[in-house]
C-alpha cells in the first residue's frame, strides 16, 4: 500500500508492506498537511507522515483521530488532560512514530471520534487543527463578550476567528500578511486589522514578530494565547506585558474537559458550518501527487491554507 515518507529533505510516495500505526484498521480517506510536517521533514524525521487525519472503520463509521495519544496510565491521562503526558511526544505521529498519511492507517480505538452529520468526510482532516485552535481559545477563556486579535492568518489562525464567534466572542479581529489570507479571514467573520486593547490575543504564526505584537495588542489585565511552535528560547519586550498585568498562556494540542472531548466540540462546529471548511481547504490532491501538494502547502504566498491528500 502506499504511503508518504519523509526523508533527505522531501516526501516520497513509497509501498509500505504493512499499514502504520497500531489499533483499529482504518481505511484512510483525508489526510492534510500541517506546518508541523513541514517542520518535521526539515528536523530530518524518516517516518510516514500525517496527523490529521479521516477514515472509516471496518464498518463504514467515519471518524477522525485523535493524534495526541499520550499513555492512558499516567494522573494527566486519567483526567483527560492527555496533552500533558509527559510520554506523549515519543508517540507524536511523523516524528516519534509513523503517521497516517497512507491509504490504511491502525489507531487505537479509544482515540478515534466519529464525525456528526454534516460534515463531510473529505473535510474531516481538518478537525485536528480546528481542535488545536479551539483548545487554545478555551485556555484564553473565550467567551461570550470577550474581544479577540489573532496574529497570523494560517489555517490555526483562521481557524481560531471561526472558534472565537462560535464561542461568542466579539470584535474578532485578524492581522494577515496575504490578500488570500485577508479574503479568508472576511469570509469566515473577522475584520481584518487590529487596533489594541483586545481582551484575548492569539499568536498564531511562531515567529517573535508576532509575539511581540500580541504584547501591543493585549488589554490590561488580558491573555495571550500561543499557538505557534517556537524551538528554543524565546524573546520576549516584558514591558508591555508587565504594564498591563498580562497574561502568557502556551497551548499544546487539545484535550479533554468536564466529560467532553475538545474534537468532538470542533467537529460539531465544523458539521454546523460548511463554510468553515470550504474556506480553510484550498487544495485537494491524490496520494500519488504528495510531492507537489507539499510543495504547493509550504508556499503560503502562492493561495495555500490546508492542502488535503485523499489516499483513496
Amino acid at each position: 500500500m502506499k504511503a508518504v515518507r519523509s526523508g533527505d529533505g522531501g516526501v516520497a510516495v513509497v509501498e509500505v508492506e504493512e499499514p502504520p500505526g497500531t489499533g483499529e484498521l482504518l481505511d484512510m480517506r483525508a489526510t492534510s498537511i500541517c506546518a508541523s510536517d513541514l517542520m518535521y521533514i526539515r528536523l530530518g524525521s524518516t517516518n510516514v507522515l500525517g496527523h490529521e487525519l479521516a477514515g472509516t472503520r471496518s464498518d463504514g463509521t467515519p471518524v477522525v483521530v485523535e493524534a495526541i495519544y499520550g499513555c492512558m496510565e499516567c494522573e494527566q491521562c486519567l483526567r483527560g488532560t492527555y496533552n500533558l503526558c509527559p510520554t506523549h511526544g515519543q508517540r507524536a505521529l511523523g516524528i516519534g512514530a509513523d503517521g497516517g498519511m497512507a491509504e490504511q492507517f491502525r489507531a487505537p480505538a479509544e482515540r478515534l471520534v466519529p464525525i456528526p452529520p454534516g460534515l463531510d468526510l473529505r473535510d474531516a482532516a481538518i478537525v485536528e487543527p480546528t481542535t488545536v485552535s479551539w483548545h487554545a481559545l478555551r485556555l484564553a477563556g473565550v467567551g461570550p463578550g470577550k474581544t479577540v486579535a489573532i496574529v497570523g492568518a494560517g489555517a490555526l489562525g483562521l481557524l481560531a476567528v471561526a472558534g472565537a464567534l462560535r464561542m461568542g466572542g466579539e470584535d474578532v479581529a485578524l492581522e494577515a500578511r496575504h490578500p488570500h489570507q485577508i479574503e479568508a479571514g472576511e469570509r469566515l467573520g473577522a475584520h481584518v486589522g487590529a487596533s489594541g486593547g483586545y481582551d484575548v490575543v492569539v499568536e498564531a504564526a511562531g515567529s517573535m514578530e508576532s509575539l511581540a505584537r500580541c504584547g501591543q495588542l493585549v488589554a490590561p489585565s488580558g491573555t495571550i494565547v500561543v499557538l505557534g511552535v517556537h524551538l528554543g528560547p524565546v524573546q520576549l519586550d516584558w514591558m508591555p506585558l508587565f504594564h498591563h498585568e498580562a497574561r502568557l498562556i502556551p497551548s499544546l494540542g487539545y484535550c479533554a474537559h468536564d466529560g467532553v472531548r475538545e474534537m468532538e466540540e470542533a467537529a460539531a462546529m465544523l458539521a454546523g458550518d460548511p463554510v468553515i471548511a470550504q474556506t480553510v481547504i484550498t487544495h485537494r490532491f491524490p496520494i500519488e501527487d504528495a510531492a507537489e501538494a507539499f510543495r504547493v502547502a509550504s508556499d503560503r504566498s502562492g493561495g495555500a491554507i490546508r492542502v488535503v491528500i485523499e489516499p483513496s
